[in-house]
């Protein structure tokens, strides 16, 4: 699944082409993609000014002019690709529509956004702007771990009564939002704080250590496009390449990237997700 930094990467390549323009038609090509589309989508978002394009965890925010905003979730497979006429490298004819084209966006100018999501497990709605953050899918998520509500203090104070693995604790979306496996198996390393480890018995200046180092990594992967491990494109259909960049994620039986260490990078299941670590510096 897309994780923040692959998000942040589609909404930094759609930004251009949307944002301040008017959206000139929508085609549905089916009634439903993880969850049912909202009632007479098409209609709703054609001939409204994109406002803003912004992130919140992993969904895409389109504030609209009609006071709606579109919420966008890529799921395991979804992609919002662009062509036509839009700007820079996009001067192209719009390829055929392809079978899992399933809502195609275009804008004023001639640009396409397609949402092409071969296993239909992304999702779209409208709601309105003014209660967004209320809606059913984001009002239970906690502070984005790149904001200034995401700080020392706030995590030591959450995972100081928590029994669980502090991989797993991480996880929670309800506690810091937007974060997945890739990104916190690659944090803990850097940290050297062991995966297994219950987050309440993680000392406060360890938890506060860890901190800088997500926001680092994050924003690394931000920097390098994302990672494309299976499904991620890029709006422009490149791929990311923060994969050739991991230290421990998706590398079992490498020896551990740590200068001096000596171990060897080991995979194990949590909560049915695979972690990836070095069990001889991570403590």
């Amino acid at each position: 699944m897309p994780e923040l930094p692959e998000v942040e990467t589609v909404r930094r390549g759609l930004a251009p082409v949307m944002e301040g323009k008017v959206i000139a038609r929508v085609t549905v090509n089916r009634p439903d993609l993880r969850f049912p589309l909202p009632e007479r989508m098409a209609e709703r978002l054609t001939g409204a000014r994109v406002m803003q394009l912004r992130r919140r965890a992993k969904y895409i925010l389109c504030d609209l002019s009609s006071g709606e905003t579109l919420l966008i979730h890529l799921g395991m497979s979804g992609r919002m690709l662009l062509s036509g006429a839009g700007i820079g490298r996009f001067h192209h004819a719009p390829p055929l529509p392809g079978r899992h084209d399933h809502v195609v966006i275009e804008m004023e100018g001639g640009a396409r956004v397609t949402f092409n999501d071969a296993r239909r497990f992304g999702a779209m709605d409208l709601a309105a702007t003014a209660g967004v953050e209320d809606h059913w899918l984001l009002r239970r998520l906690g502070p984005e771990p790149l904001g200034n509500a995401f700080d020392e203090r706030y995590l030591a104070g959450r995972l100081k009564a928590r029994a669980s693995a502090v991989k797993t604790a991480l996880l929670d979306q309800t506690l810091v939002a937007g974060l997945g496996n890739i990104y916190v198996c690659e944090s803990l390393f850097r940290a050297g704080i062991d995966p297994r480890r219950p987050a309440a018995r993680i000392a406060a200046a360890r938890l506060g250590a860890l901190v800088p180092v997500i926001r680092d990594v994050l924003a690394e992967a931000i920097e390098a496009g994302g990672s494309s491990l299976r499904d991620h494109r890029r709006a422009d259909g490149e791929l990311g390449y923060f994969q050739h960049r991991f230290q421990v994620y998706d590398r079992e039986g490498a020896p551990c990237p740590r200068p001096g260490c000596g171990g060897t990078v080991r995979r194990i299941v949590q909560a049915g997700r695979s972690t990836f670590f070095c069990p001889r510096c991570q403590r």
